[in-house]
């Protein structure tokens, strides 16, 4: 695929691929050589949220990091549903098109309840989980996330998100703890794969399925036991001004056994921690 003229090549040198999806082309990125790790981003994000860990990792393991459609470089039509379970059904249909095995799964925000049906799913498959300041349970007894994305499912919701692009200029700054992260180029790069109304879709659908999507979150947390026997590490930004807290403290509760590594970062641990998660997941995944 050609690349679009926008795409920093120093900040993201990754050669394109793609593989044809339910719905359209996804592009992913498949860095590197050794044991496979797979990057899974949320909203309104894309594979390069992961620049800085694939180009660390990808030295010692396979990195692949795909752009769910409708953000990215993948495609982003019109008549796609856009759900997290469509979108988990796409990274099913790469997995298993790489034919990948015993993955490392790298989770964040939104690729939490998409990349984690995977490992329900195929938890013989998956050796190593990471996850990043994410969720994989009903929201409904969050009243403040559940007002907020109701509001956001109606009119002037809908306005915000496709007219001015709410969700890459006005949420993603708030994912920074310290706005020096967010440099203009790196803004750009979010902002320039959602630049039309008709590009911005899927970061609507997201809004409204943090309500909507409840019964299949429900439906994820139901299998959690699955996951007692995978590795898991959690990384997280606790200065998160996007999902509260004691999102970790859940996680914690539940898998005691995980190791744990906070840093003094927001929502965007990734972006602003680049180098110390890249060391954090080499370390666990040697270790394990």
């Amino acid at each position: 695929m050609k690349s679009p003229k926008w795409l920093d090549r120093l900040l993201y040198p990754f050669a394109p691929h793609t593989y044809e999806v339910s719905g359209g082309t996804m592009h992913y990125v498949d860095e590197g050589t050794g044991a496979p790790i797979v990057f899974v981003h949320g909203t309104p994000t894309w594979s390069f949220l992961w620049r800085q860990q694939i180009k660390a990792l990808s030295r010692n393991f396979r990195c692949i990091a795909p752009d769910h459609l409708g953000f990215g470089l993948s495609e982003k039509p019109a008549d796609f549903s856009y759900t997290p379970e469509a979108h988990a059904d796409n990274l099913e249909q790469l997995i298993e098109h790489l034919q990948l095995k015993n993955i490392t799964l790298v989770v964040h925000d939104f690729g939490g309840p998409i990349g984690l049906r995977y490992a329900l799913r195929h938890p013989e498959n998956v050796k190593n989980l990471v996850i990043l300041n994410t969720w994989m349970w009903s929201l409904e007894e969050e009243a403040k996330i559940m007002k907020i994305s109701r509001f956001m499912a109606g009119g002037i919701g809908r306005f915000l998100y496709l007219q001015l692009g709410f969700s890459a200029n006005v949420l993603l700054p708030q994912g920074y703890h310290e706005g020096k992260h967010l440099t203009k180029d790196i803004k750009l790069h979010y902002q320039k794969p959602l630049s039309s109304a008709s590009r911005r879709m899927g970061t609507w659908v997201f809004a409204r399925a943090l309500h909507e999507s409840n019964p299949y979150f429900s439906e994820l947390w139901q299998q959690r036991d699955k996951l007692k026997s995978i590795n898991k590490l959690f990384l997280w930004g606790e200065k998160d001004k996007l999902l509260p807290v004691h999102f970790l403290d859940k996680w914690q509760q539940e898998f005691p056994e995980a190791k744990t590594i906070r840093y003094k970062a927001g929502h965007l641990v990734q972006e602003e921690r680049g180098g110390e998660v890249a060391d954090a997941v080499r370390d666990f995944v040697t270790a394990t």
